[in-house]
């Protein structure tokens, strides 16, 4: 196929501009990579930017070497994965029903769905009504009250719409029932939106921590991003620094950077393998639809 050159130069510039978008996303990530390898005194001195100064690992040690973190991020990947699996559950009960043209008060209740995608209650009659349920400082807090999203409910349901009537028809002629069509039907023809969105309820979740932050008091149960947000707030105060052990601002920069990358590296990884079965998946629903 012969290229024009308008569209030659074209190509060029949205290379140019996803080049620009890796390199916005990769440098601060090799930049807080270079810190955490450091030494103090060339993170006191500003003296690194993407490559170490004065190779050390002392910082890794610090954090392997500490069961608070470990227990953190062991904690959080616990979260993570029941978090995914029950909104994920939640998102198809909420999303499967309303495709059934059939279903009385069909149109109220996505109304009232759609409602609460746009107004809440706020902050404080959230923490008076998750006092009375006892779910303050209860690891359930951080699992409840999120377990779903109204647009992802919209998303799954407009997927689940687009699948034909037809399919559903004749496992029905075939005595299956709604929850045989849902698990033999519309399931298996669905794994590109069950991919991503279980992709966006797992980084929501890992990411997450201003539940844990206004919810929770107990610091077992501090998933890690809470515990990193302590650590990033630790240099302005002293009570804090003396709590999660800094010693002295250069230690405190270098395990901050270690931290940093400790809590991205395993969502990172994650993203490759989901991406895979995302692909698959996409590629399955393509050939069956």
């Amino acid at each position: 196929m012969i290229k024009s050159r308008g569209t030659k130069i074209g190509d060029w510039i949205i290379v140019l501009f996803c080049v620009l978008c890796i390199l916005a996303c990769l440098l601060p990530l090799l930049n807080i990579l270079a810190r955490s390898l450091s030494s103090a005194d060339a993170l006191v001195k500003n003296e690194v930017l993407l490559l170490p100064k004065g190779l050390n690992f002392e910082a890794y040690a610090t954090v392997l070497g500490d069961s608070k973190y470990t227990w953190s991020l062991l904690w959080t990947a616990i979260l993570t994965v029941i978090c995914t699996f029950w909104s994920m559950f939640m998102t198809i009960m909420c999303a499967y029903p309303l495709i059934y043209e059939n279903l009385k008060g069909k149109r109220l209740i996505m109304a009232i769905i759609i409602f609460t995608m746009y107004f809440s209650a706020g902050t404080i009659p959230t923490y008076l009504l998750l006092k009375e349920l006892h779910l303050l400082n209860n690891p359930l807090v951080l699992i409840l009250p999120n377990s779903i999203s109204v647009f992802y409910v919209i998303i799954m349901r407009s997927f689940l719409f687009g699948i034909p009537d037809s399919l559903r028809e004749s496992a029905e002629l075939d005595g299956a029932g709604p929850l045989k069509v849902l698990i033999n039907v519309y399931l298996p023809l669905s794994t590109p939106v069950l991919a991503t969105l279980a992709l966006f309820y797992a980084v929501g979740r890992w990411n997450g921590f201003s539940d844990a932050l206004m919810f929770m008091s107990d610091r077992t149960y501090f998933p890690i991003q809470l515990l990193l947000y302590n650590i990033l707030n630790s240099i302005s105060s002293i009570d804090v620094a003396t709590q999660e052990g800094f010693s002295s601002p250069g230690l405190s920069e270098t395990i901050k950077s270690a931290t940093v990358m400790f809590a991205t590296v395993p969502i990172l990884l994650v993203y490759p393998w989901l991406q895979r079965y995302f692909i698959s998946g996409v590629t399955i629903g393509a050939v069956k639809g």
